[in-house]
């Protein structure tokens, strides 16, 4: 539908080309929400939305995004290469950027980490960020002095070594605590994890560090909801709940298979918004999913796909065809038809300038006299 300018490489313009389903706007209109995206490859994080004239896309520049969190507050979290970003919106209600934007965030605080290959990133009931340091195999959570704090590893790795033994990713939240999280095995030998791709994969407890799933491909995003445990089984190309985890001897069950590499999970409204991503070299290989895809005479996509938890159907999508062909994680923006972010660093960020509205810094004149304002807030353009 359209090329769009690769913010990663100043000047160039990469081929990329949008398209959607038919209803996604219809959809994302009555769901009341719009979706975020994150991609490593492209450098970019996507705000998908809405506005007069149909589904429009917002990109920011963003050093590697990778796990993304949503708070209830309206803070959105965001693992970025050497960096956590945590952005605000700070649009009012009634605000609006360009007569367009209902929701504007800014990076307002940015923490250096170096470079730990950050995945999935939760935030817990305390406000702490938690966040998968696939680097050092283990739960960490941001530090005053050091790049960061150990919170928590796997009973199989032996020692907090600066190797990537497992290949932790995923991080599932559950009522303000980390609950679950995945491995792609449970070596604990450097980049051991990479002969285990097929079948290696592992659900592990945090709280009792026992493994209650095994067996499957290279899992990714676990997320609680409506009371069971969601995974993506991105090997298989599959969405799916681990049944039996009270057992300690939990079964990986698939509810939909989707055409793609699947990383990044979100629920809303009885929906599961699923991410897909091209293989990074020609073939999966190895992997169950290059089979099913062959099946299925089918190519695998990038892009995200609602899933119908019901039925287990694909009912809408999103569709990156060209130069984009990896993303991370999806995650669900209730509340807002048209998002955008400010990249950290840009002249975005350097010339909007906001504050907080109080008696103070109200024009001292009668109300009679007050000008009209349509709510633009100043000194950005999007």
């Amino acid at each position: 539908m359209s090329d769009s300018r690769d913010d990663t490489a100043p000047g160039a313009v990469a081929k990329v080309q949008y398209s959607q389903s038919g209803g996604l706007v219809r959809r994302l209109a009555t769901l009341q929400c719009s979706i975020a995206v994150s991609s490593y490859q492209s450098g970019l994080l996507y705000h998908i939305g809405r506005d007069a004239k149909g589904l429009h896309v917002h990109q920011a520049a963003m050093p590697k995004p990778m796990g993304l969190a949503w708070e209830d507050n309206g803070r959105l979290t965001l693992a970025a290469g050497a960096q956590v970003l945590r952005f605000e919106n700070v649009l009012a209600p009634h605000e609006r950027i360009n007569h367009l934007f209902d929701a504007c965030f800014v990076p307002r605080r940015v923490h250096v980490t170096g470079a730990l290959d950050a995945h999935d990133i939760g935030v817990d009931a305390d406000g702490r960020v938690i966040f998968v340091n696939t680097r050092f195999n283990c739960l960490a959570t941001l530090s005053d002095r050091h790049s960061f704090a150990p919170v928590w590893r796997p009973p199989f790795i032996d020692a907090l070594v600066d190797e990537d033994r497992c290949h932790l990713n995923g991080l599932a939240m559950r009522d303000g605590r980390p609950a679950h999280v995945t491995a792609v095995s449970r070596s604990n030998t450097i980049d051991g994890w990479r002969d285990r791709r097929a079948d290696g994969g592992v659900v592990i407890d945090v709280e009792t560090g026992a493994i209650v799933c095994d067996g499957l491909s290279m899992p990714h995003s676990p997320r609680w909801h409506n009371g069971a445990l969601w995974v993506l089984n991105s090997g298989t190309g599959e969405l799916g709940v681990v049944e039996g985890l009270e057992t300690g001897a939990g079964r990986f069950v698939p509810r939909a298979f989707c055409p793609g590499f699947l990383r990044g999970l979100a629920f809303h409204g009885g929906y599961a918004f699923v991410g897909l991503s091209k293989p990074r070299y020609k073939r999966f290989e190895g992997l169950a999913l290059e089979t099913r895809l062959a099946e299925a005479d089918s190519e695998p996509w990038c892009g995200v796909q609602i899933v119908d938890l019901a039925t287990g159907t694909c009912v809408d999508w999103f569709r990156i065809d060209g130069a984009v062909a990896e993303l991370y994680d999806v995650e669900v923006i209730p509340g807002f038809a048209t998002p955008m972010a400010v990249a950290p660093g840009s002249d975005e960020a350097a010339s909007l300038i906001t504050m907080e509205k109080t008696e103070a810094t109200a024009p001292a004149i009668p109300a009679a006299d007050k000008e009209p304002t349509d709510g633009q807030t100043e000194g950005t353009e999007a």
